[in-house]
């Protein structure tokens, strides 16, 4: 019995995790319920229930929310879109319905936001964590290359809130490599939000690990996906806590908007040369990948 309630779990954990994926990649477009339970092969009704036992919340009210956190970075980030074409890309097909909510949600129109007033919001974030406060940690050094980076298929356990917690997460991915005998790979973290915009709390962190020469189509325990390939700049960072989320705000803040590329609704990703939250000293390497265009 508590066999078929592990594989119960398991089963919802992962239809739940596959409908998010979903909603995050195609953001852009009219989600339609019935194609999507149909998509899962389940009825509307299990899809929502399950969806909202995992997840707090409903599928509307997550599809919503993505959407604005999506356009208010793109807002800020991207300088040659008008606000139609960012109210397009995150799946508005109405520019006043787009104001309307996106006043509702941030207190401000959208172009009140882009002329400024997301940088008292976004400080107001920053200022949730203490760590990120007192790092002294500089990014204006930084220069990215530009590179080219193929689709990465991954297993992964998504997280919600950039937080400590985030280690446990990473102990079950190391428990299961062990388990696995793995070997060879990689640890890969997806961040869907940006943390300058969505607060912390509600952002989802996603441990990911690449598996390179074991044959895994077997296992049951851990879903897996597919990291987007395209044009990425690549940041090559280190530091301590604190600093990646500094980071983060620096490069959705400053550099974004200052160069001559504009980002997508791609999630990013971090590649770990070393991943802090397996480590004794909580120091990190990485290799920061941003979705750009030109």
């Amino acid at each position: 019995m508590k066999f078929m309630k592990r594989e119960t779990l398991h089963k919802k954990t992962k239809i739940a995790n596959d409908i998010l994926f979903y909603i995050y990649s195609h953001i852009d477009v009219d989600i339609n319920m019935d194609e999507l339970a149909h998509q899962f092969e389940i009825s509307k009704f299990y899809m929502h229930k399950i969806f909202k036992e995992m997840f707090g919340r409903n599928i509307y009210e997550s599809i919503k929310a993505i959407r604005l956190q999506k356009a208010a970075t793109l807002l800020v980030t991207n300088k040659y879109s008008t606000i139609s074409d960012i109210a397009a890309l995150c799946g508005y097909s109405s520019q006043t319905s787009f104001i309307r909510v996106f006043k509702e949600r941030f207190l401000m129109t959208p172009t009140q936001w882009r002329h400024g007033g997301y940088k008292t919001y976004s400080k107001n974030i920053i200022e949730e964590s203490i760590k990120t406060k007192q790092s002294n940690a500089t990014f204006d050094h930084l220069v990215p290359s530009i590179v080219k980076m193929p689709q990465i298929e991954a297993y992964y356990i998504r997280h919600k809130g950039y937080n400590d917690q985030i280690r446990q997460t990473w102990q079950k991915i190391q428990s299961w490599t062990y388990s696995n005998n793995i070997e060879n790979y990689q640890h890969i973290a997806l961040f869907h939000d940006n943390p300058a915009i969505t607060p912390l709390d509600e952002c989802q962190y996603v441990a990911c690990i690449k598996v390179d020469g074991v044959d895994m189509s077997q296992n049951e325990r851990l879903p897996k996906f597919k990291i987007f390939g395209g044009t990425y700049a690549k940041f090559d960072i280190t530091g301590t806590d604190g600093d990646f989320l500094k980071f983060m705000h620096w490069l959705y803040s400053e550099w974004l908007p200052n160069s001559d590329y504009e980002t997508t609704t791609k999630p990013q990703y971090a590649i770990y040369k070393k991943n802090k939250y397996l480590s004794d000293d909580n120091i990190f390497d990485l290799s920061f990948y941003l979705s750009i265009k030109f």
